[in-house]
């Protein structure tokens, strides 16, 4: 008779009162979880140095910022077939599910702090999923600084979604805003662009690498930028020191970039030639009708934007090397009505894509 697996053993660490409720599940990794209280179960040691959450035993969360700060919220939820596959696993939907809302917190100048989480089923999840879904977010709470304050669950038609509310902290009156970029300020980007949606493409259909003739690791590198995004973090407070505006490029850049224009009031001026690809992105846009624009135009890419202004972007550039990240200046600031032009590396205007980004409707 083939013997059974064993039953999964409570997390190393755990409080003895969470060791003792999973331990009380008696559940093998494929069976399903029955009742909210399994998965608050599983949840409860994420709450761990966070006092404010109650150990998920209470209706609400309690949020006490600390004194000469101020409070940065945010809200991105992602859902199954739009920002993760079916397939991808669950420690990585749960890296990325808490790791897009961080990149915008860190494009406000804010670290982040706690987070409420929403989770929402189509059908009730096995032990083994739930149990590496939290594994996951243990490992981004870890590396983003932040606890889960509380949330709620519950099953409904549809794909898998995941909704958190991320709240962050900033000095009082220092957060970086999308509204204030101002004329002659310098254009920055962090990172490098257009390597997500590239990872994106070859989950969907992996021969793609052989025709962009990548070798595996630098797929794999590709892949991992699109499951596992790392927010720029480090880059808060040279945001706070330096910038006039800024914002974090979800959508892609030309349309995140208008977005900021609009929200500013003024024009702006890209040079195509200046903006940061990595060489396994560089090599496979040379495979595609315009490849370099799909790049700007895929989307997931959570980098930071910022409006610099002319005399303190050597200061940006040092800061933001000194923090490990690098930044590139790719246009300008103009006054006038909002515009965004588009250049090539002589400086002549760039046709418009007609799909200058991702949008859900």
């Amino acid at each position: 008779m083939k013997k059974p697996p064993p039953r999964r053993q409570p997390p190393a660490g755990a409080p003895r009162a969470h060791a003792e409720a999973l331990a009380a599940l008696n559940l093998r990794p494929e069976d399903p979880l029955r009742g909210e209280d399994a998965i608050i179960a599983l949840l409860a040691p994420l709450t761990e140095g966070y006092p404010g959450a109650f150990d998920l035993k209470d209706d609400c969360a309690l949020l006490a910022p600390p004194p000469g700060t101020e409070i940065v919220l945010k809200t991105d939820p992602i859902a199954e077939g739009i920002h993760f596959l079916a397939e991808d696993a669950p420690e990585d939907i749960a890296w990325k599910a808490l790791a897009v809302n961080t990149s915008d917190i860190a494009a406000k100048g804010a670290a982040p702090l706690g987070y409420l989480m929403a989770l929402s089923f189509p059908d009730a999840p096995t032990f083994g999923w739930m149990e590496r879904f939290a594994s996951g977010l243990k490992a981004a709470q870890t590396a983003f600084g932040c606890r889960l304050m509380g949330g709620d669950t519950d099953r409904r038609p549809g794909p898998l979604t995941i909704s958190i509310t991320l709240a962050g902290t900033v000095p009082q009156s220092r957060m970086v805003l999308r509204t204030t970029a101002l004329p002659n300020d310098r254009l920055f980007v962090s990172g490098t662009l257009g390597e997500s949606g590239l990872g994106l493409a070859l989950l969907r259909d992996p021969g793609l690498a052989a025709v962009w003739g990548l070798p595996e690791a630098e797929a794999d590198a590709l892949i991992r930028r699109y499951r596992r995004p790392e927010p720029r973090l480090p880059l808060a407070p040279a945001l706070r020191q330096f910038a006039s505006a800024a914002m974090d490029l979800s959508d892609g850049l030309i349309k995140d970039c208008d977005r900021l224009l609009r929200a500013s009031g003024v024009a702006g001026r890209i040079q195509l030639a200046r903006v940061p690809f990595s060489a396994a992105a560089k090599r496979v846009a040379a495979h595609l009708p315009d490849g370099e624009m799909r790049l700007i135009t895929a989307g997931d890419d959570y980098e930071i934007l910022a409006a610099v202004p002319p005399a303190k972007a050597a200061g940006y550039i040092a800061a933001a090397a000194s923090a490990g990240v690098a930044v590139t200046d790719i246009g300008t600031i103009e006054p006038g009505p909002r515009a965004l032009v588009l250049e090539d590396s002589t400086g002549q205007p760039l046709p418009m894509p007609d799909r200058p980004g991702w949008d859900h409707f």
